[in-house]
């Protein structure tokens, strides 16, 4: 499931009251092979070493999982919620609440990693502030990775989830909708489905997230003074899609460049 970076999440209860459902869901072991991916693609255009990554949106910490075995994470998050379970999954990571559109942390990384929360971004100014903070947190010759969904190759599926823990048994249907009245974004209507001890409790939520054209995705991170190269990620939601339907990604990975590289 998509999880939040910035934005009000007061009256999100996927992020806070029912933020321990995530790793119910999505057991981080599930999200190692994709996290492997990302990693790949950082190394891959990467100038020098990478030791530091800042996860901006890191949601339950379940790339975490992956991520520390390769780095010195530090791990931001709106979400109070899922930071409380990014803990307790990862007490190696560093984890600070914050707002990936204006964090300032007064350090910069090798590595800036956005992998699963840049939806979040509604409007065009929300885009550029959170390409901004990551743009400010990299070292010359750092690496960014992005990914996300182009609104030319973007569908309205239907997506179905399980897991269970012990006593606990969870069901959830996402629908995905493009509004016409505002093409530019997109609804996400999620409804929880949780037995506990036999007891069923239903809970409903809708995000509304942000959808750009590919121009727009370049032009921002071009203007932010990153060198981009681009890849398509198919098939890591597949399994959840009911019926037919496509969900591809779009990896952007941009390399800062230095003053004299940006002449």
């Amino acid at each position: 499931m998509r999880r939040p970076a910035g934005g009000n999440t007061v009256n999100w209860l996927s992020y806070g009251e029912l933020a321990w459902t995530e790793p119910v869901i999505a057991p981080p072991q599930e999200y190692a092979e994709e996290t492997e991916f990302y990693i790949g693609q950082m190394r891959r255009h990467a100038q020098d070493s990478m030791v530091t990554l800042l996860h901006l949106g890191c949601g339950a910490g379940c790339n975490d999982w992956t991520f520390k075995r390769h780095f010195r994470v530090t791990g931001v998050d709106i979400s109070e919620g899922m930071l409380e379970v990014a803990r307790k999954l990862n007490p190696e990571v560093t984890y600070v609440h914050g707002d990936m559109r204006n964090i300032d942390l007064g350090e910069q990384f090798d590595a800036v990693a956005i992998p699963d929360s840049i939806d979040y971004m509604v409007t065009p100014a929300d885009l550029d502030a959170a390409i901004g903070t990551a743009r400010r947190h990299l070292k010359p010759g750092g690496v960014l990775l992005v990914v996300a969904k182009t609104r030319e190759a973007f569908f309205e599926n239907n997506f179905c989830y399980t897991g269970a823990r012990e006593d606990v048994e969870i069901t959830i249907f996402e629908n995905n909708y493009i509004p016409a009245e505002a093409p530019s974004t997109y609804e996400a209507t999620i409804v929880y489905l949780i037995r506990q001890r036999g007891e069923l409790s239903v809970y409903t939520d809708r995000h509304v997230l942000g959808l750009f054209s590919q121009a727009q995705w370049l032009a921002v991170l071009r203007g932010a003074g990153l060198d981009v190269k681009q890849t398509v990620l198919d098939g890591a939601y597949d399994r959840f899609i009911m019926g037919d339907g496509e969900y591809p990604m779009q990896v952007f990975v941009g390399v800062a460049l230095t003053a004299d590289q940006a002449l």
